[in-house]
């Protein structure tokens, strides 16, 4: 278990847990996963870790095929600017390795944004914490446990 899957049992939150063997040359973590878990890119979603304004990190939820616009995320945060943030940064401040990233029970619950495209979807498909597991689960149940809001954040 991960600390993303114990929060969902905790909470009692619907889930479905998805694994599939991960291929260490594999970069595309997001891609890798809708390929091997035979579900449409749309559905799957990666976590991507901001910084804003130079100080404060923030968590951005977007398909997997679709690349974060900084200006989108960064006015869907009221900051200034935005940044990809540090992996050391991402890591030390989620507790999670990246390609494994969860946007659910990361260290510190950050300011985070889920891209509006997921409002429409009955399920999307999340990290579980570790490279080759992916959570099925509502975005509003997400969103209600993340306290995240929606905003399009795609490029």
């Amino acid at each position: 278990m991960t600390p993303a899957i114990d929060l969902l049992i905790k909470q009692k939150i619907p889930h479905q847990l998805h694994e599939y063997q991960h291929d260490p040359a594999c970069q595309a973590y997001g891609l890798e996963a809708a390929q091997k878990i035979g579900v449409p890119v749309e559905r799957v979603f990666k976590t991507l870790v901001v910084k804003l304004d130079a100080k404060q990190l923030a968590v951005a939820i977007i398909p997997v095929a679709e690349k974060l616009s900084m200006k989108a995320v960064a006015k869907a945060a009221k900051a200034k600017k935005a940044v990809m943030a540090e992996a050391t940064d991402v890591q030390r401040s989620s507790g999670y390795v990246l390609g494994g990233v969860s946007p659910i029970a990361q260290k510190r619950l950050l300011p985070s944004f889920i891209d509006d495209s997921s409002s429409t979807l009955e399920t999307i498909y999340i990290s579980g914490g570790r490279r080759g597991l992916d959570i099925a689960l509502s975005p509003t149940d997400l969103k209600q446990l993340i306290r995240a809001s929606y905003a399009p954040l795609t490029a």
